[in-house]
């Protein structure tokens, strides 16, 4: 059987609550690629995610060829603007982002290197993809059904409501991990986890 971290990691990975909830996440590796600007127009986030991808599956079966399979994760991004307020007022030319995807904990640095020359070679992708370890710890977390655009009342009750109630704030980048493919699920139907790091 392959490693699925959805299945591996299901409260996170797999959550019921559409409201906040606590959680405690444990360290994760991760293949990432940096950018900003708006992900539905900007050129390089296209590119990012395409790069991902392709370092992803690269390393997927450079893996399998070894008997260690595993399912490649879903796409997930940290989020971050100078300015809070441009999330809620949903600016998103200013937005920054660190793209994701999860890797198994037994697949290191090395790999990601290795992938690097195959991806350019084979896929004429030449990107910064890097390596990540994540330790975000304690979160607020829920799962959020609906248009990306959507987002802004249940962030909106974890900064104005939630934390206060629990006497926290926010300690770490928001993340968020898409449970589905924009391009054919319809936005009323797409399952988003949202995730803030907390103290």
């Amino acid at each position: 059987m392959p490693y699925d971290v959805k299945k591996d990691l299901k409260q996170l990975y797999a959550p019921k609550n559409t409201d906040w909830a606590l959680v405690d996440v444990p360290e994760q590796r991760f293949l990432a690629i940096d950018g900003r600007g708006d992900p539905n127009t900007a050129v390089s986030h296209r590119s990012a995610v395409e790069a991902l991808y392709a370092f992803a599956y690269t390393i997927k079966m450079a893996a399998k060829g070894r008997g260690e399979d595993f399912v490649v994760g879903p796409l997930e991004g940290l989020w971050w603007a100078e300015d809070y307020a441009a999330f809620t007022v949903r600016a998103k030319d200013s937005w920054q982002w660190t793209m994701l995807i999860s890797l198994p904990g037994w697949i290191g640095a090395d790999a990601v290197e290795e992938a690097r020359e195959s991806v350019r070679r084979k896929k004429k992708i030449d990107a910064p993809v890097r390596f990540l370890t994540l330790g975000e710890g304690r979160c607020a977390q829920a799962l959020h059904v609906g248009s990306y655009d959507d987002e802004g009342p249940l962030l909106a009750r974890l900064h104005g409501e939630f934390l206060e109630h629990h006497g926290l704030e926010p300690a770490g980048l928001h993340h968020e991990v898409y449970l589905g493919d924009p391009r054919r699920v319809e936005p009323a139907k797409l399952r988003t986890v949202l995730r803030q790091p907390v103290a």
